[in-house]
């Protein structure tokens, strides 16, 4: 099976690094013309392949998001795939969080994933197809304690993504979320955990290592190919089968 992404117009935001920039430059060494877009485009643009077209967007501003998508689709012409990766992560308990914080919260992970959605969604309308691919997580299915903004703010995303596939259906245009597990990443810092806090939580998954960006991106480019045209309005659980048995460990003879 080929996917063929070739020339497509990839967008892909908070992809300024960690994970989205691993996405932005996978998708463009499936042949993608990719725009990386993110709060803070530091000088030399994104950490992802050369030919990724960093541009500076905060995805919880309306007026920034309609300037960089009137932006791209001057230069481009259109939008054929949008990544909403852009998010950020809480952890307190409820009540330890103050309002703002839980606001934040919204603001970036459901705000910003509604309002380039609402933006990119005409353009694709007008084409007579797209692909919309929402990060939710894990934490969506089964949340933590101490997540509670995080977690209700990714279920939210999920919703939103089920109402978008079915109004945007007509179109030819499918919207899906995608749910990673254990990705290792500066702001969750598991990698850099003690080897006992480490093992605890790798004995939660079927496949018991940690998940890299490469096993979101693999997912996400067969999600925007043409292969997948009958797929929409779902949550896919990418997160090494944390959810198929109680105690996965008991495989390894743990």
């Amino acid at each position: 099976m080929e996917l063929d992404l070739r020339d497509r117009v990839v967008v892909v935001t908070g992809a300024g690094r960690g994970i989205g920039a691993v996405i932005a430059e996978r998708f463009a060494g499936e042949g993608a013309q990719v725009i990386a877009l993110d709060l803070a485009v530091p000088e030399g643009g994104v950490d992802a392949a050369p030919a990724v077209e960093a541009m500076r967007c905060d995805v919880a501003d309306p007026d920034s998001v309609a300037a960089a998508v009137e932006a791209i689709i001057a230069r481009h012409g259109r939008i054929d795939v949008l990544v909403n990766n852009a998010g950020i992560v809480t952890d307190s308990t409820v009540v330890e969080t103050d309002w703002a914080t839980w606001q934040k919260c919204f603001d970036v992970n459901v705000g910003g994933t509604f309002l380039m959605c609402r933006a990119v969604a005409p353009h694709m309308q007008q084409a007579g197809r797209g692909r919309i691919l929402n990060a939710a997580s894990f934490a969506a299915i089964v949340p933590s304690v101490g997540s509670a903004a995080y977690a209700a703010s990714k279920a939210a995303v999920v919703a939103l993504t089920r109402v978008l596939a079915s109004e945007l259906g007509p179109h030819d245009i499918t919207v899906n979320a995608y749910a990673p597990g254990m990705v290792p990443t500066a702001m969750n810092g598991f990698a850099d955990m003690p080897a006992e806090q480490q093992d605890r939580l790798l004995d939660t998954l079927s496949l018991r290592r940690w998940e890299s960006p490469d096993d979101v991106a693999d997912l996400l480019i067969f999600l925007a190919s043409d292969q997948a045209s009958y797929i929409t309005g779902t949550l896919v659980d990418v997160s090494g089968g944390k959810l198929a048995t109680q105690i996965p460990a008991k495989a390894y003879g743990r």
